[in-house]
């Protein structure tokens, strides 16, 4: 065994907001003593933005806008050159999570085009024979509460052929009836997103029914903006030919780290939509959009 390197981060869930403090030890593990030309700690936090496939040499223009987003850069010395003794050896830390000047810690989100991450990396800088030891660990980021309580926005909807906005599909499909509401489309995103489906009438019998959770993520800057939908979970609230008149429960958590609250920014946006998606047995597919805002409280 040779040296191993780890961070210990107290607060077992590993959240934090702006202003606290992060707490923690670094362990470094040896069997004999090591000689060492200092340790440090650095706190780092970036917005990594991507281009998809289709967006690229489309937007060359914006190149310049997706390198990433610098948030946060600390770093301290946490111990200088010297020698370590063999066996284990703990090392406290204490680092405040602060910015400087006007900068805003956004909240950790984990996206397909966009990416917001925050870790702590332990570099132990060694001799030229020997090799540098590096550990890095994530912390994770909630924005600060917003005030006061959202404003619920139930929505009432119904599906019929005719509600649809693809033309073509609309006379190849069978008669059928589905109403149905959603509690709120401005969410917390720490409670569900609830509400009820009825399958009024269906000439066709009805194969499943599926709540898609999807994020939307927006990059770019003034010389153009590339917009990407991607599923972020499926839910299936309903298999087989469903009873006429039965009311359906809609209910969906928000994941962890894959959603975040609703984010408008000069460089980047990150939104959220629901989709209802009908299939019926002659593998026709409806599909009913709604956009949500979350927020956190």
């Amino acid at each position: 065994m040779g040296t191993t390197l780890d961070i210990k981060i107290k607060r077992a869930n590993k959240v934090y907001h702006c202003g606290e403090v992060l707490t923690g030890v670094v362990v470094i593990t040896s069997k004999d003593s090591i000689q060492h030309q200092g340790i440090s700690l650095t706190m780092e936090g970036s917005v990594n933005l991507q281009l998809s496939a289709k967006s690229v040499g489309v937007f060359e223009a914006f190149y310049n806008s997706v390198k990433p987003i610098q948030l946060i850069n600390n770093t301290v010395e946490m111990v200088k050159s010297g020698k370590l003794p063999s066996g284990k050896t703990e090392i406290p830390f204490e680092f405040p999570l602060q910015v400087k000047g006007s900068k805003i810690l956004y909240e950790t989100y984990h996206g397909v085009f966009v990416n917001i991450q925050y870790t702590l990396r332990c570099d132990m800088r060694r001799s030229l024979l020997a090799k540098d030891l590096t550990k890095s660990c994530e912390f994770i980021v909630h924005s600060p509460p917003q005030k006061g309580k959202p404003t619920p926005s139930p929505v009432d909807f119904t599906i019929t052929p005719e509600t649809l906005q693809n033309v073509k599909e609309r006379a190849l499909l069978p008669k059928f009836l589905i109403r149905g509401h959603l509690s709120s489309t401005n969410c917390v995103i720490t409670q569900p997103l609830t509400g009820e489906l009825i399958v009024v009438n269906s000439d066709a019998a009805v194969k499943s029914i599926e709540l898609q959770l999807v994020r939307v993520e927006t990059c770019g800057c003034a010389e153009g903006y590339a917009r990407d939908a991607t599923e972020i979970q499926n839910i299936q609230i309903a298999d087989g030919d469903v009873c006429r008149n039965l009311p359906i429960p809609i209910y969906m958590v928000f994941p962890r780290l894959f959603t975040c609250p609703t984010l408008e920014t000069t460089n980047f946006k990150v939104e959220f939509e629901v989709n209802i998606v009908v299939l019926l047995h002659d593998d026709h597919l409806i599909t009913e959009n709604f956009p949500l805002k979350l927020c956190r409280m």
